[in-house]
């Protein structure tokens, strides 16, 4: 993954709580802009949009870039998703990052009532249209799951090309694409800029991903860059953090890993689950699902690897964490997305800012 990339000096990013309260969050993203936080990612699921709270969250900041942490390629059309994307990049004065992802057939079925079909090749019409547009060519587009005008002998048979009115303040919108196994990564890497990984180990993300990623950046047009990456978890950084005080911050992390590991999709399609597999821990993977479908969260939780917490974490001395980022700069990490505990957040952003600089 390393090899014959160039270097691109690494990005500090954090995802908010979608469940949380956004008022307090827009004043907590305001004060670590100041410590040095480099970009925000928005989530949506099935809360508030995170378009509306983008659109604030760009009137109240001035140079943090602000991305969704994704939107889904269902609920909004593939052009309406390009003139969002253009439309919060010109609000936020060139500051806009597109996160998009298939979600999952919970919330696309469940939620919006679409079905969830040909995710993979869905993402990439979406892409194909986004920068079409922005390019302000007319959209003229013919894929697998979006065709733009509507085909001939549907609709009123007044469809005809069109361009977006307006002038983007970038043809060429960064996007970034949360996918998680197999084809879906090979076209990450052909085809975004960035890629959103979860559960991403440094020393180890070369079992689960390596040859797709290899695949993928094979055929990547060399125009387009270096694929960026955006991985990280919790961070909390001092003396302090060592034996049971660092056990206990890692143990955060198992109700969350423990969801996705075990309860998410079904037992024999749950690509969380395989993630874990492919990791190694084979059989710790088979007990978080277990435990987890049988209704002991508690149980699941406690199953999850220790060594896969503190893999996939920043915790302990700042020593330690200076070579756990040196792992991510190898691995070709180029965004590290943050999730201060155990502290003051401002002073753990300004301290991982002094070691990266």
């Amino acid at each position: 993954m390393t090899e014959g990339r160039s270097v691109i000096s690494m990005k500090l990013s954090m995802m908010i709580n979608y469940s949380g309260d956004f008022h307090a969050d827009v004043q907590k993203v305001c004060d670590l802009e100041n410590a040095g936080l480099d970009l925000v990612w928005v989530p949506e699921a099935y809360s508030f949009d995170a378009i509306s709270q983008l659109g604030y969250l760009a009137a109240k900041t001035s140079k943090i870039e602000i991305g969704t942490g994704i939107i889904n390629v269902y609920s909004r059309t593939a052009t309406c998703v390009a003139q969002t994307a253009a439309g919060l990049d010109f609000v936020s004065g060139g500051r806009f990052v597109l996160g998009l992802g298939a979600s999952g057939p919970q919330v696309i079925e469940g939620f919006h009532g679409v079905p969830y079909e040909k995710p993979m090749a869905r993402i990439r019409d979406y892409i194909n249209v986004c920068r079409m547009t922005w390019k302000r060519e007319p959209v003229v587009y013919d894929g697998a799951t979006v065709q733009v005008p509507l085909p001939e002998g549907q609709g009123t048979g007044l469809a005809k090309p069109l361009k977006i009115i307006n002038h983007p303040v970038r043809d060429d919108i960064p996007i970034f694409w949360a996918s998680l196994m197999g084809l879906s990564v090979t076209a990450t890497a052909q085809y975004a800029d960035g890629w959103l990984p979860i559960f991403f180990d440094p020393e180890k993300f070369h079992q689960v991903w390596g040859d797709e990623l290899k695949a993928g950046t094979a055929n990547r047009d060399a125009d387009r860059g270096q694929l960026q990456i955006s991985a990280g978890g919790m961070v909390a950084i001092g003396d302090e953090f060592v034996g049971d005080k660092k056990q206990q911050i890692l143990d955060m992390a198992r109700p969350n890993i423990a969801l996705y590991v075990g309860g998410m999709g079904a037992r024999d399609k749950n690509f969380y689950n395989t993630i874990c597999q492919k990791y190694g821990y084979v059989d710790e993977a088979i007990e978080i699902q277990d435990r987890y479908l049988s209704g002991d969260k508690s149980g699941a939780a406690a199953a999850v690897p220790s060594e896969m917490l503190e893999k996939t974490n920043l915790v302990g001395p700042a020593g330690e964490i200076k070579e756990r980022l040196a792992a991510y700069k190898e691995a070709g990490v180029t965004h590290l997305s943050v999730s201060p505990v155990g502290g003051d957040a401002v002073q753990t952003v300004e301290k991982l800012r002094e070691i990266l600089d």
